[in-house]
């Protein structure tokens, strides 16, 4: 941690920065944190939480709480990273832990994931993330090929059962439809084989979202609006929930697995990975990793695309199909990437609406962490945290940041800002790797996100949409549709 003094005596940071101790308070010991969750959750919201305190203190890096607090939480107390600078620190594995840091300042109970730590819970320093993480490659590079096929057959369906219902029957829902067509996609394109609507059955989805529910209960709110929020908070904020509640669920989801994933189990063994470790792994990546991520993005992508009208709209036609038809009529690869406006609008979404909010990791020795302006210390051990829409949203690297601007990562200015980017836990320029943990299927993502625009609008010119809330993501409600003209 060098720092040097200029000519008055002001330390300074290694880029010449002035060095400020960290401005910010988490208040009395447990009360302030109660309070601090209830704001965050009820009288706040999250942005204005954030953005109140850094007002307060002037300052984009700053100490504060975060919830769930107590009980669930020993030590709510963060130093909070919230502007684009300074929340790089969290993506730089040679600075920050991530051991047992993904939800934060909590851990989930162990049992739910059969008493081991998945991935995603261990630190690149840890022997067996090299292990772990080498073997997602390995499955991602082994199915790369089926990706395309398994959406358009799993989404193709989707909308066509969308104008269907719109069209005999009125405004139709997509988050019910899409619930279980993204966890179909995520295993058709990751195994093959039977999906889970039809091993598991129907319920198979409401299965996945009730044990991701009682891993991330303590991190949600406003999940019904017959529950007061008294008795929310006292229900999902204080205390785990039982996972004996979700044994008989998860013990299908293993069933399930141990069967359309015995042929990556099989190369685990070979990587030196116990068949149980591998398989709740595996489990762990398909629905928190990757299902629970696409989930919540794609409507938040569809919400984006449906609030900017036909003006986008016809430019997305205009793209998709005729990239489709230089194609020979097939959606490829290269032809997605060869589709610009696509890639923006997608990369937009991803960085006004990251599927996973909060990153968080321990320093790992005394750290100067660099705001645009300011530079500040803070101590080995302590837990830093960001909150990346802020981060994602700075207007002095975003214009306009709190909107959404469909083409704005074109052009040469447009691609540096990708390195600004932050959704996959990454800068999206850089690359997943096991020494780093950027998310592995972060190139799958955008895919997904460019595929998803493309069965849209190959099935229709434009589309009107109710945009509403659920406690995750947006409720989209089609409205009407346009279908495809020959043009």
């Amino acid at each position: 941690m060098a720092s040097s003094k200029d000519s008055t005596g002001t330390e300074l940071s290694p880029s010449g920065l002035p060095i400020k101790p960290v401005p910010g308070s988490t208040g009395i010991p447990f009360l302030s944190s109660i309070k601090d969750r209830l704001d965050f959750y009820y009288f706040q919201g999250h942005m204005i939480y954030f953005k109140s305190r850094i007002e307060k203190y002037k300052s984009t890096v700053l100490r504060l709480n975060v919830p769930p607090g107590p009980f669930l939480a020993r030590n709510p107390k963060v130093v909070a990273v919230l502007d684009a600078s300074s929340f790089r620190v969290l993506l730089d594995s040679s600075k920050v832990d991530k051991t047992d840091t993904l939800t934060g300042t909590y851990i989930p109970p162990l049992s739910l994931y059969s008493g081991l730590r998945p991935l995603a819970y261990l630190d690149t320093t840890d022997p067996l993330h090299t292990s772990l993480k080498t073997l997602i490659f390995s499955l991602l590079a082994s199915r790369k090929a089926h990706v395309i096929p398994s959406f358009h057959e799993i989404y193709g369906s989707i909308f066509d059962e969308i104008k269907t219902n719109v069209e005999s029957s009125g405004p139709t829902e997509f988050n019910t439809l899409n619930q279980s067509a993204s966890f179909d996609f995520m295993c058709s394109a990751f195994f093959g084989g039977s999906l889970p609507s039809e091993s598991i059955g129907p319920s198979a989805a409401e299965v996945a979202l009730k044990w991701l529910f009682f891993q991330l209960h303590p991190l949600v709110s406003k999940v019904s609006n017959a529950l007061p929020w008294p008795i929310e908070d006292l229900l999902l904020h204080n205390f785990h929930l039982p996972p004996c509640l979700v044994k008989s669920g998860y013990k299908s989801l293993e069933t399930y697995f141990s069967d359309v994933a015995k042929s990556t189990i099989d190369e685990a063994e070979q990587l030196g990975i116990s068949r149980h470790v591998a398989l709740h792994n595996i489990i762990f990546a398909t629905l928190f990793n990757a299902y629970g991520g696409i989930k919540i993005f794609l409507p938040y992508l569809l919400k984006c695309v449906a609030q900017a009208g036909p003006v986008l709209h016809e430019k997305l036609v205009k793209e998709i199909r005729l990239v489709v038809r230089s194609e020979n009529g097939s959606v490829t690869l290269a032809g997605t990437e060869k589709m610009h406006l696509t890639k923006s609008v997608v990369y937009e979404a991803l960085r006004l609406n990251p599927p996973v909010e909060y990153q968080y990791g321990k320093a790992r020795e005394d750290l100067i962490i660099e705001s645009h302006e300011t530079a500040y210390k803070v101590k080995k051990g302590e837990m830093i945290f960001g909150y990346q829409p802020i981060a994602t949203q700075d207007e002095r690297i975003f214009k306009d940041g709190e909107s959404f601007v469909p083409d704005r990562f074109l052009g040469e200015e447009g691609e540096k800002l990708l390195n600004y980017v932050y959704w996959s836990n990454g800068m999206e320029t850089s690359m997943p790797a096991v020494s780093n943990k950027q998310c592995p299927g972060k190139d799958m993502v955008g895919l997904v996100g460019r595929l998803f625009l493309v069965e849209l609008f190959s099935r229709y010119d434009t589309f009107t949409a109710d945009v509403g809330v659920l406690p995750l993501e947006p409720k989209i409600t089609f409205k009407s549709i346009t279908s495809a003209s020959n043009n």
